[in-house]
């Protein structure tokens, strides 16, 4: 799966900023909204274009924090040129005296997806524990943002794996529909 992502962003080297422009021509983006994105590591669709675009449209931006401990994600306040630091992973965060907010839209990196809502990520539930606790308090919208080819039939899905509510590719936007036992 990692390898059809390498392949597609070799081969699209803009698909971010054609994924941004399918994000705002579709994504129900609450107004208001703090919208969390994700600071692409290696071969990641790039979110640098919808952060842009985001910030110019007067949208809060921030950027997830992984905890210390199997905890979900803090969020933190994000603009263009805020100082970022790299966290254990490798991943660039917003140093610790930058706010800590509570998105209501999350994009979320991935490794596959499927068109019900199945994401596949790294294997650590970091989104995953993140969804279900702002799930409980109330609305949050969860986008998987990925290259076309990173789909796939089906995901497996364990009791704990939260649904993505959308997912946006460089191609197009899906909508899930939201099924109930």
């Amino acid at each position: 799966m990692s390898a059809e992502r390498s392949a597609a962003s070799k081969a699209r080297p803009d698909a971010g900023r054609h994924a941004a422009r399918v994000f705002l021509d579709h994504a129900p983006i609450p107004p208001g909204a703090v919208i969390s994105l994700y600071h692409p590591m290696k071969d990641e669709l790039d979110t640098k274009p919808l952060a842009e675009a985001l910030l110019e449209r007067g949208f809060q931006i921030a950027l997830p924090v992984t905890p210390k401990k199997r905890g979900p994600l803090t969020f933190r306040a994000f603009r263009d040129g805020d100082p970022l630091e790299a966290d254990r992973y490798g991943v660039m965060t917003p140093v610790d005296g930058a706010a800590e907010v509570t998105p209501m839209l999350i994009v979320a990196p991935l490794l596959a997806f499927s068109r019900d809502g199945g994401r596949l990520g790294y294997g650590g539930g970091y989104y995953d524990r993140t969804l279900a606790a702002l799930r409980a308090k109330g609305d949050v919208l969860a986008v998987g943002y990925a290259f076309a080819a990173q789909e796939v039939d089906k995901v497996p899905m364990s009791k704990t794996d939260q649904r993505l509510d959308w997912i946006v590719t460089e191609r197009e936007a899906i909508e899930v529909e939201r099924r109930f036992p």
